[in-house]
């Protein structure tokens, strides 16, 4: 390689690099570039371009730059503005800096041409080269993609290997400083090696970019699609006059709001997700739109704030019902309690009772004592289990329980609940309603109460229960040990007067538009309807009755705005017209085989004649008056213990076989049943095979066993209170059910005499005539 070594303008180039064989432009503005410039233009209009090492480099040494550079034909000259020159220059040669010149006007170079050596290669190794380029290079643009055939066709066509690596190094998309190292080999085997391996980097990283960016484009094109299509469905959903996605949006805001626990909202995200991608025409759309609202509309963590005040509680009960001292009595206490502990479990109360006795209004009265939202569900004839746990969402038509419901209806998570006629549920091959039940009134598990529609845990600990029956038989045990009974007993004369007075005579005036001063119905009266109108354990069908006298007396008042009605004891037959019922009265003298008993029934206490007839025959028992198979068996065991003590009353042992005994109880239509009526039987069949009379004023209750001994019954205020109505004065109940005698108020008690007996031979002492 035969060097040339001479002094020449030089400009230092910032980001770029110069091959030979190649046309570019660049701007200059520093002063010293200037000038050499001008030197260059005034002389050979040659100039040496070198490339600095650091681009940020103002007056660049000999170490800022690379030791290769080119000398370049200056062939155009544009000044700019800005004192800025655009010079557009052609490679000529590659050379090598030496040094600079000690120049101060302009940067000054001296610099050594650098001849190649490809002329030197064998023909072979260099035919080998060529085509090694040009496969690189092919290579590169199938991976590129980009490269013009023209492009393709010049580089298939070069022969001279230098210009060739010159070609096409200056044809690539890469760095200065990659130039710089093909610049920077001056042999042509170096240059070679450099450019190939440049041309295969430059394959692998280019293909790994493609890859890179086949994988976004696919997911770019994923999401761009999806975004198309949802644009085309909204349009599509406009026209039809759909619009999911703004529901969709409307209940993600709602959502927002919702003060719920963290896995309902989960939940329910996924479920407006599902909702977004659905066609607002579909079945299953409806479906889940109704499940989102009903979700969005439960009251999860909002509650009502109780009215504390036990004073204020007090007077409401008071004076919205009459009596019920035992049920006014455990509401102040759970409000006492739920006061001193901040938060008291919420007891799950019972109220068994006759129809009418106000078991439902006093819960409504509860609720407004306390100040809570009150919720009613009537379980009278439901036999679904799905009423009560819901459906599974995947029906169409498919909807909440009816406790679920409640809650959305009440809007807070601790109204109280009314479990109407909870004894009234029955089952059938849908399921047991009563064992759905069973984890409602539940206190340990009703705190995560799962309901079929909803899928989620729902809290009903919060709620207040109070479930109403009439009787407690008809409750299966398991449910009714989760429940506390509170017994709602039939009214006397007296509660009922006083209900009358105090609250439905005031109500019914006010339902049929009479003023108070229009209507006066007298103490007397009122006291008559009770007694002759109206047969009752509760106060439903008085109320009634009292509503037909306030309209016969509206009628009245309207044809004479003037007039003023008064009901007394001798007009209350122009009102009402003849007594539905005559006073039932004890029989007026003793009878033989005629016995006085007592009975509960589900609307209060009566009282049921026995009547016995000895008559010839064989020995047969005939039982008639629609006798149930309980009230049969204790015939036949009060039967067996009176031939068991036949020898104390000189019986002959023949007797029994000659003679047929007749039990008959009146009312004869009426179904009758239970063991209550053992020694009634027992004692009236004594009567009529002795011969001896029973005393008109006495009654009794209580099953009676084999060996005459006096088991306890149920009702016995009822049976007392339907006693003290007809004017009976002895009353023989089971020495067991002495105690229940504190519970029952001393207006029923009073001027009767109540004789407890074990045996039967202290009934027969009583109740025969001595």
């Amino acid at each position: 390689m035969e060097e040339q070594i001479m002094n020449m303008p030089a400009v230092a180039l910032r980001g770029l690099t110069i091959l030979p064989g190649m046309i570019a432009h660049f701007d200059i503005s520093r002063e010293r570039s200037l000038r050499a410039v001008e030197e260059a233009m005034e002389q050979d209009q040659k100039i040496y371009l070198v490339t600095q090492r650091n681009v940020d480099s103002e007056d660049p040494t000999q170490e800022d730059l690379y030791q290769m550079g080119i000398v370049a034909d200056i062939k155009q000259v544009v000044r700019l503005q800005n004192d800025v020159v655009r010079i557009l220059v052609d490679g000529i040669s590659r050379a090598a800096l030496l040094g600079f010149t000690g120049n101060e006007k302009y940067l000054e170079a001296e610099i050594c041409y650098c001849d190649s050596n490809a002329d030197s290669l064998p023909d072979d190794l260099r035919e080998a080269m060529l085509l090694g380029v040009r496969e690189a290079f092919h290579r590169y643009a199938a991976v590129v993609g980009k490269i013009s055939k023209e492009l393709i066709r010049q580089i298939d066509q070069y022969e001279d290997l230098e210009k060739l690596i010159d070609y096409v190094t200056n044809n690539l998309p890469v760095s200065y400083e990659l130039k710089q190292q093909v610049l920077e080999a001056e042999d042509i085997n170096d240059r070679y090696q450099v450019i190939v391996s440049l041309l295969l980097s430059q394959v692998e990283v280019i293909s790994i970019k493609n890859e890179l960016q086949k994988k976004v484009k696919v997911r770019v094109d994923k999401h761009q699609k999806e975004y198309v299509l949802r644009e085309q469905l909204g349009v599509i959903r406009e026209e039809l006059g759909e619009n999911a996605d703004s529901e969709a949006d409307e209940y993600e805001k709602k959502l927002s709001e919702l003060d719920a626990p963290d896995y309902v909202k989960e939940k329910t995200k996924k479920e407006i997700k599902r909702f977004r991608n659905m066609s607002s025409s579909s079945s299953e759309s409806t479906v889940e739109r109704g499940y989102i609202e009903t979700v969005l509309e439960l009251p999860w963590n909002k509650m009502s704030v109780d009215n504390k005040d036990l004073d204020h509680a007090a007077q409401v009960l008071d004076d919205d019902h009459y009596g019920l001292k035992d049920v006014k009595e455990r509401i102040l206490e759970f409000l006492a309690v739920r006061n001193l502990t901040s938060k008291g479990e919420s007891p799950i109360i019972c109220l068994v009772g006759p129809p009418g006795t106000g078991k439902t209004s006093i819960a409504r009265s509860i609720a407004s004592a306390l100040e809570k939202k009150y919720v009613r569900i009537s379980l009278g004839g439901v036999r679904d289990e799905a009423e009560i746990r819901g459906h599974r969402k995947t029906y169409i038509g498919a909807m909440p329980g009816r406790i679920v419901n409640g809650l959305r209806q009440a809007g807070v998570s601790n109204p109280l609940m009314l479990l109407d006629e909870i004894d009234k549920v029955s089952s059938d091959y849908k399921g047991d309603t009563s064992a759905a039940l069973l984890e409602v009134l539940d206190s340990e598990q009703n705190c995560r109460f799962r309901d079929h529609y909803i899928e989620m845990p729902v809290d009903l600990s919060e709620v207040l229960f109070i479930a109403t029956a009439n009787e407690v038989s008809g409750i299966p045990k398991p449910l009714l040990d989760r429940m506390e009974l509170i017994e709602v007993s039939s009214y006397t004369e007296n509660e009922k007067f006083h209900i009358a007075k105090e609250h439905l005579v005031e109500k019914q005036k006010s339902k049929n538009g009479i003023k108070k001063e229009q209507l006066t119905i007298t103490d007397s009266a009122l006291k008559d309807i009770i007694r002759l109108y109206t047969r009752e354990a509760g106060v439903r069908s008085l109320e009634r009755t009292i509503g037909k006298l306030c309209r016969k007396a509206a009628r009245e008042i309207f044809k004479d705005s003037e007039a003023a009605v008064k009901v007394t004891k001798t007009n209350l037959k122009t009102y009402l017209g003849n007594p539905k019922y005559s006073p039932e009265k004890k029989n007026d003298r003793a009878e033989v085989g005629i016995v006085r008993g007592l009975a509960w029934t589900s609307v209060g206490g009566v009282t049921l004649e026995v009547e016995v007839n000895v008559l010839p025959g064989k020995g047969e028992l005939v039982l008639t008056g629609k006798l149930g198979d309980v009230m049969k068996e204790s015939a036949q065991a009060a039967l067996s213990y009176v031939r068991s003590i036949s020898e104390e009353y000189g019986i002959d042992a023949e007797f029994y076989t000659k003679h047929d005994i007749h039990i008959h109880i009146p009312e004869g239509a009426v179904p009758k049943d239970g063991p209550s009526a053992g020694i009634t039987m027992a004692t009236a069949m004594l009567s009529a095979i002795t011969d001896r009379p029973v005393r008109a004023d006495v009654a009794m209750t209580g099953e009676i066993t084999l060996r005459g001994r006096v088991l306890p019954i149920g009702g016995l205020k009822e049976k007392l209170l339907a006693a003290k109505v007809i004017g009976i004065k002895t009353v023989c109940i089971p020495k067991d059910n002495e105690k229940d005698l504190e519970e029952i108020s001393k207006e029923i008690t009073d001027g009767m005499e109540i004789v407890p007996v074990e045996r039967f031979s202290q009934v027969e002492k009583i109740a025969f005539v001595k």
